[in-house]
């Protein structure tokens, strides 16, 4: 059974935004919200050199690293190719205009 955690209304993250997540366990998690209202979560953490995506640059349904412009995707986590790798990724979900994470 997934524990679902509500953190916040879909509103209180920006069209093409993110919002931050402290966690003890996972750390900082970063959620996003695209220009047609889907949410993501990932590790707010790039695999290159672990900037901080929760400031990249939001186009579709990827994220751009704001430190070297690696791509990822918001959906799986995985890094745009020619590139190479993975940011963990977290189940979220949007229920009543909230959004909703399980770790």
């Amino acid at each position: 059974m997934t524990d679902w955690k509500k953190i916040c209304a879909l509103t209180d993250i920006p069209v093409l935004g993110s919002r931050v997540v402290k966690s003890t366990q996972h750390g900082d998690i970063a959620i996003f919200r695209t220009s047609a209202d889907e949410v993501f979560a990932l590790h707010d953490k790039c695999p290159h050199k672990g900037g901080p995506l929760s400031q990249g640059i939001i186009a579709g349904r990827q994220v751009t690293c704001p430190l070297h412009s690696w791509k990822i995707e918001l959906d799986s986590g995985n890094v745009v190719a020619p590139d190479s790798g993975c940011s963990k990724s977290f189940a979220a979900k949007l229920v009543d205009g909230d959004v909703y994470l399980s770790v």
